[in-house]
C-alpha cells in the first residue's frame, strides 16, 4: 500500500507544478499544453509495445517452440489473475526482461537469451512474476499519465522562458523594471521541468518496488526474485546492453546499462541492493 500511495502523492505533486506554471498563461495555455502532451503520449501508449519489441528485434515464441517457458508464464498468469501475455525472446547475452502492452488483454513479456541461460527455474519465476505485476497494475498507463503531465510542464516552461527572454512579459512588469521578478520566473521555468523529471523517475522507482513486492507473492517466495536480482546485477555489469535505447530503460527489470553510465538520482530503477534487502525482509 505504501508504494501505491507514494505513486498517487507524486502524481499529485506533478499536477500541482503543472497548475502552478499554467497559472502564468491562464486556462487556455494550460489546456493547450495538456492536449499537445496527451496526443504525443497517446500514440506512445497504444503503439509503444510494437515499437519497443521492434527496437530490440524481439521474436515471438509460440507454445510449441518452447512449452517449458510458456508453461511457467501460463501458471503464474493464472495465479496473478490476468490473461497469459505473449512471449518474446531477444537475442542478447545481457540478462534482462521487460513487460509491455497497454492493458492485461494486450500485453507481452520479453526475455533475453542471456536471462534464460543464467537463471534457474525458481529465479526465472521470480522475474516473470515481477513482469506480470507490471501488467496487472497497468504500469504502462501510469507511466503515460506521468509522462503527459511532465511533458505539459516542460512545454509550458519553454514557453515561459521564451516570453521572459523576448519581451512577451506583461508591459507593466517590463516598465516597472522589476528585474528580480523576471529572474525568479526564469528560474522557476528552468527548475520546473527538472523537478517534473525527478518526480517522474521517482514514480518509476516506486512502481519497481511495488512490482517486486507483488511479484514475490505471485511466485510464492520473495527469495526467488532476490536471488535472480543478484545474478542479474552481476550479469549486466559483465554484459551491459550499451546499445539499448535510453528511452526504454524504465521497462527492464534492471537497468540495462552499466551502473557507472548513469547517476542514481536520474535512474529509473531503485538500487538493486535495496530491492534485495526489501525482498529478504518479506521472508522474516
Amino acid at each position: 500500500m505504501g508504494n501505491r500511495l507514494k505513486t498517487y502523492i507524486l502524481l499529485g505533486f506533478l499536477t500541482v507544478i503543472l497548475v502552478w506554471i499554467g497559472g502564468f498563461f491562464g486556462k487556455g495555455g494550460l489546456i493547450t499544453s495538456l492536449i499537445i502532451a496527451f496526443f504525443l503520449n497517446w500514440f506512445s501508449y497504444f503503439f509503444s509495445d510494437r515499437i519497443v519489441l521492434a527496437i530490440y528485434r524481439a521474436r515471438e515464441v509460440k507454445e510449441e517452440e518452447d512449452p517449458y517457458l510458456h508453461s511457467i508464464v501460463a501458471q503464474l498468469s493464472q495465479i496473478a489473475g490476468i490473461p497469459k501475455p505473449k512471449v518474446y525472446i531477444i537475442n542478447s547475452p545481457t540478462p534482462n526482461a521487460f513487460a509491455t502492452g497497454r492493458n492485461p488483454n494486450n500485453s507481452a513479456i520479453a526475455l533475453t537469451t542471456g536471462i534464460i541461460e543464467l537463471l534457474e527455474e525458481n529465479e526465472l519465476k521470480g522475474v516473470i512474476s515481477h513482469e506480470l505485476t507490471h501488467i496487472k497494475n497497468r504500469d504502462t498507463l501510469i507511466a503515460t499519465i506521468a509522462a503527459t503531465i511532465a511533458g505539459a510542464i516542460t512545454f509550458l516552461a519553454r514557453m515561459l522562458q521564451y516570453i521572459a527572454f523576448f519581451g512577451g512579459m506583461e508591459r507593466d512588469r517590463r516598465k516597472s523594471g522589476n528585474i528580480f521578478e523576471i529572474v525568479a520566473i526564469l528560474l522557476f521555468a528552468i527548475l520546473a521541468p527538472i523537478a517534473a523529471l525527478l518526480i517522474q523517475l521517482a514514480i518509476s522507482r516506486s512502481r519497481e518496488y511495488l512490482a517486486d513486492e507483488d511479484g514475490a507473492k505471485i511466485s510464492g517466495n520473495p527469495l526467488f526474485l532476490a536471488n535472480a536480482l543478484r545474478k542479474l546485477a552481476y550479469g549486466v555489469k559483465r554484459y551491459p546492453m550499451n546499445n539499448a535505447n535510453p528511452a526504454t530503460t524504465h521497462l527492464f527489470i534492471v537497468n540495462p546499462f552499466s551502473a557507472k553510465n548513469i547517476l542514481s538520482l536520474f535512474s529509473t530503477h531503485p538500487p538493486i541492493e535495496e530491492r534485495i534487502e526489501r525482498l529478504e525482509r518479506m521472508v522474516l
